[in-house]
């Protein structure tokens, strides 16, 4: 691995253990976030609800910056909390960025679950040093398989998570810190102080939902005209889909262009990997292990495991 290291793991979650549960982005009532909870009850944890109570004005926001500022802040300065959960994804969260105080959760570093506009805490968290998980939201939790549930718990009980399976794109093998996000979050925290993608080769896991080819198309080009690929070792493919609702006609290939904007960078590239939106699991990655991209073989797996005992 030539010295190269991954970033700090939080320690493994036991039995008895405090997880915050915080709605960073969109809002979700406690009632469609009461299956998902159930989950984390079973397995043992004692679970702290931190909703905003306050709304917003704006409909697609849990509540207003401030109460949204406030539980997730109180989340991460808990001595007593050992994971923060989110309940779901949606927008919002780069809006608390600028005001964030990561001090406590640098000293004392705990776990971060979620995806789609979680990113943008996960990849915040990878540029102070700390490890999290990009996986499912407990809104989806009900919807995920036993083996996706199981696991999500795995890797934060036990450090471990097998490889991941999938098309070959591009050959070739790379070794860098695995990196999963949405690309839409991601392109959004370019040129930010948030951006973690500047010293260290990356493997980088990206999915999307709701972007037609063109939109895709113009993600990628701004990461090519920004230099944003220049210390990525190795790219991940996840899912790339459509919600349920969505109606309107698509008339280009969300892969073509994919393949147009990735393919010459000339580094491995897998794809239809099982991770992202979309039907199927949405099968939990590390963000910040070091990971190896094999694009001869269309494998996706760790190079270390086991986060510290506490």
């Amino acid at each position: 691995m030539s010295g190269l290291a991954g970033l700090q793991f939080p320690a493994r979650l036991q039995e008895g253990d405090r997880i915050c549960v915080v709605l960073p982005s969109g809002g979700v009532t406690l009632a469609d976030l009461e299956p998902g909870l159930q989950y984390w009850r079973q397995w043992g944890y004692e679970v702290v609800s931190l909703v905003p109570q306050e709304s917003s004005e704006l409909e697609y926001l849990a509540g207003t910056d401030g109460a949204r500022l406030n539980s997730l802040q109180t989340a991460l300065d808990d001595p007593h909390c050992r994971a923060i959960v989110c309940g779901r994804g949606g927008y919002g969260a780069t809006r608390l960025l600028p005001h964030l105080d990561w001090t406590q959760f640098c000293q004392s570093p705990k776990w971060i679950v979620g995806f789609s506009d979680i990113t943008a805490l996960l990849w915040a968290a990878a540029r102070r040093g700390v490890a999290s998980v990009h996986g499912p939201i407990v809104k989806h939790m009900p919807l995920e398989s036993d083996v996706s549930r199981d696991r999500l718990h795995g890797w934060l009980t036990q450090g471990y998570v097998d490889s991941l399976q999938g098309l070959v794109w591009s050959g070739g093998t790379a070794t860098g810190l695995l990196m999963p996000a949405n690309l839409t979050v991601a392109t959004a925290l370019l040129g930010t102080r948030d951006w973690p993608l500047a010293d260290r080769p990356a493997i980088l896991a990206i999915e999307d939902i709701n972007e037609e080819a063109y939109r895709l198309d113009r993600l990628l080009t701004q990461w090519r005209n920004a230099g944003a690929f220049e210390g990525v070792a190795g790219i991940a493919l996840g899912r790339f889909s459509w919600s349920d609702d969505w109606h309107e006609p698509v008339p280009y290939s969300a892969e073509a262009a994919l393949r147009d904007r990735l393919l010459d960078l000339g580094i491995p590239i897998v794809a239809q990997l099982k991770f992202g939106h979309g039907e199927g699991d949405n099968l939990a990655l590390p963000v910040g292990a070091i990971a190896r991209l094999d694009g001869d073989r269309g494998s996706l797996s760790l190079l270390e495991a086991t986060p510290p005992i506490s």
